[in-house]
């Protein structure tokens, strides 16, 4: 077992598109019948326009940062100051983490929190 996918339901399929193919930078792959996918390393990254999404779920689909998507750089604060340079607010960072990450915080177009993580050294341990 594995996860296969992990797809966003977003309000403006373009827009979203152009925020993860040139500011994140995920290598983006196809756009096909309000659907998106980038290559995310191993793990496929769909983008899906939430007003299709209610024929798959049944329901109204809402936005919001009921979560996050981590992507893992080799320069926190490079990519801080990239995101600034294109506009992207900064939510928070960078900073250290005590479990062995420096990150920075942005919002994407539609709300959901994208965090952008370097690996540095463990200050706490796990219990």
């Amino acid at each position: 077992m594995g996860i296969g996918y992990v797809i966003l339901y977003v309000g403006e399929l373009g827009v979203s598109v152009g925020f993860y193919r040139d500011v994140v930078g995920l290598a983006y792959k196809f756009t096909d019948a309000g659907y998106a996918e980038f290559d995310a390393g191993g793990v496929r990254f769909g983008l899906y326009e939430r007003r299709r999404a209610e024929w798959l779920t049944g329901e109204v689909v809402s936005p919001g940062a009921g979560g996050e998507v981590v992507v893992m750089v080799e320069d926190v604060d490079e990519c801080a100051a990239r995101m600034r340079a294109a506009g992207v607010p900064v939510l928070s960072g960078p900073m250290d983490r005590p479990w062995g990450h420096r990150t920075v915080h942005v919002a994407d177009p539609d709300g959901f929190v994208v965090e952008f993580a370097e690996e540095i050294p463990r200050t706490r341990q796990r219990r």
